[in-house]
């Protein structure tokens, strides 16, 4: 039965003995304590392997992105890194930047300078330079595409971060928890020994061992959890860094590259003098048309 309850490398010699003597409340502290433990070790486990994929894809992720030339190649050609944190702050990224790019466009082919990108077009970089010219954003798009790659930061740090209010309890609960199951059968042994109206030591050394197993216990489930939760902060804050570094990266080649950085008054020209010849073009319409109109006499 004892063995049940406890380990089977602690189900024998000390342990066991004091387990045995241990009083009902101590049984149900330790039986808290060995469920908060299973808890813990399983957050370890799952985190260690979390937390060793993500260092592997981001490597393998930043590799490929350091490698390409525009921002959303990665995107256009499907690429996938799951388990990368910064793979899935690019996706969000890109996503809401192609949804800018499709529904509020800036037209920029009339800025167009064919002497500058006449060899591009001669080497079949046609597709490339039309894009280059034509599919940019406003910077307000641009602003909403900086939300959401914030959003999407603040996101993988909340996921890197999930479960690990699991080890902090462990590591400054479990103590306690085997403190407070010591103090109660230390308690519960004095009583005894006051009612028997017996103070001997071989009277209260079963109460007193069955009492300090629950603070064994407790620092046996805080001891691990606190090394690998100093361990997991630390690489969590590494990735963090490094996250938010490559955030602010990715937005600066957005920007470069997609963005339509004109000042307003700029924008307001030549949007006026595009309307200004939009109305000239219709008034000579207009003309042509009343001087092809046949003329009708006073008679007819």
């Amino acid at each position: 039965m004892t063995s049940f309850f406890l380990p089977p490398l602690f189900a024998s010699g000390a342990l066991q003995f004091a387990f045995e003597k241990s009083t009902l409340e101590g049984k149900i502290t330790i039986g808290s304590l060995l469920v908060l433990s299973l808890f813990s070790w399983t957050i370890i486990l799952t985190k260690f392997y979390q937390l060793y994929r993500a260092r592997k894809m981001s490597k393998k992720f930043y590799a490929a992105y350091s490698s390409t030339r525009d921002p959303m190649e990665i995107f256009r050609k499907g690429e996938e890194f799951d388990g990368a944190p910064a793979y899935q702050l690019y996706v969000s990224g890109a996503e809401e930047l192609s949804y800018h790019l499709k529904n509020n466009p800036v037209d920029v082919s009339r800025r167009a300078r064919p002497d500058r990108d006449a060899e591009q077009f001669k080497s079949g970089e046609t597709d490339l330079v039309a894009k280059s010219i034509s599919t940019k954003i406003h910077s307000g798009s641009f602003d909403a595409v900086k939300v959401t790659l914030e959003e999407a930061a603040a996101a993988e740090a909340m996921s890197l971060e999930k479960g690990m209010i699991v080890l902090s309890t462990a590591v400054s609960g479990g103590p306690f928890i085997g403190l407070l199951g010591t103090v109660w059968g230390v308690m519960e042994t004095f009583a005894g020994i006051a009612r028997a109206n017996s103070a001997s030591l071989t009277a209260m050394a079963p109460g007193v061992a069955g009492a300090l197993i629950a603070t064994v216990i407790g620092l046996l489930v805080a001891i691990p959890a606190m090394f690998a939760y100093n361990f997991m902060v630390t690489s969590i804050r590494a990735i963090t860094q490094e996250l938010d570094g490559f955030a602010s990266r990715y937005a600066t080649q957005i920007d470069h590259k997609y963005v339509d950085n004109r000042a307003l008054g700029e924008e307001v020209k030549e949007a006026n003098a595009e309307l200004a010849e939009r109305i000239v073009i219709a008034l000579r319409s207009g003309q042509d048309q009343l001087r092809d109109a046949p003329v009708l006499s006073n008679r007819d």
